[in-house]
């Protein structure tokens, strides 16, 4: 897999992860994500001069709050039909006083299957923020497809969800189903906004709705914003097959929640 070379002065960036896939209509996106090794420091770096994608750009959904660790799959750029192989995006990060320019390609050795494991038929899990409300599947967070949401500083936002699943999990994943592992896990993160976010419950106990064949569950997670602005939550859903799907780019899936949040 492709390496996301976000290298900036004190380490802060290394290596991260770019792949394309097909989309079912057979256009192509991006997915991108990024590894701060640095195990203590977040960063937030606004959209403009030191966080740019071009062309198109400077904004086309990159994060501009950077969390420690390798984080798989964060955002997704589509690529236009008419992308060569030659074509690129430049994604321009500064940090530290370091710039570094990461090159976005469709090259065909770095394509993968996020929405199907061939093997097993593995499917990401399916999340809803309302009960009968729109459904979400795969790694495709995308500003387009955010849920909206209003709050006020320092009072804290119900962000309920609910998830299903098949039950199934990629070949990489050497453990059998278990007890004591969860078949679906999930993330509450800041993607975005001008201030700190506080998640009660950032990874959630999900409640098991029922029992039998795969998987059905609810979470709920409260955050609270410490100064009024325009933010974005991210969600990542993880099914039984870990991060990453255990480092075969299948099954999770990830969405955006846009807060609004006034004094």
């Amino acid at each position: 897999m492709k390496r996301l070379g976000l290298l900036c002065a004190a380490s802060v960036f290394a290596g991260g992860g770019l792949v394309s896939y097909y989309n079912p209509d057979g256009s192509r996106a991006f997915l991108v994500g990024y590894y701060n090794r640095n195990s203590r420091q977040e960063l937030d770096i606004p959209v403009g001069p030191s966080n740019h994608i071009d062309p198109g750009g400077p904004d086309l959904g990159q994060p501009t709050h950077f969390l420690t660790g390798r984080q798989w799959g964060m955002f997704s750029v589509p690529a236009p039909r008419e992308f060569k192989p030659d074509d690129k995006y430049v994604w321009t990060l500064t940090a530290n006083g370091q710039t570094t320019s990461i090159p976005l390609r469709l090259h065909p050795d770095y394509v993968m299957a996020p929405f199907r494991e061939i093997a097993v038929g593995n499917t990401p899990p399916v999340i809803r923020f309302e009960q009968n409300g729109q459904t979400t599947q795969g790694p495709i967070a995308m500003m387009t497809t955010a849920a909206a949401r209003t709050a006020a500083v320092g009072t804290p936002l119900a962000l309920p969800v609910w998830v299903t699943d098949d039950m199934k999990y990629t070949s990489g994943t050497s453990a059998p189903v278990g007890a004591n592992r969860q078949a679906v896990t999930m993330r509450w993160t800041k993607y975005r906004g001008p201030g700190d976010v506080k998640f009660d419950k950032a990874r959630p106990e999900i409640e098991k709705l029922q029992t039998g064949e795969g998987f059905s569950g609810r979470s709920t997670a409260n955050a609270t914003f410490s100064e009024p602005g325009e933010y974005v939550l991210h969600l990542t859903t993880n099914d039984y097959s870990g991060d990453g799907g255990g480092g075969f780019g299948c099954c999770w899936t990830t969405t955006l929640v846009k807060v609004a949040v006034k004094p």
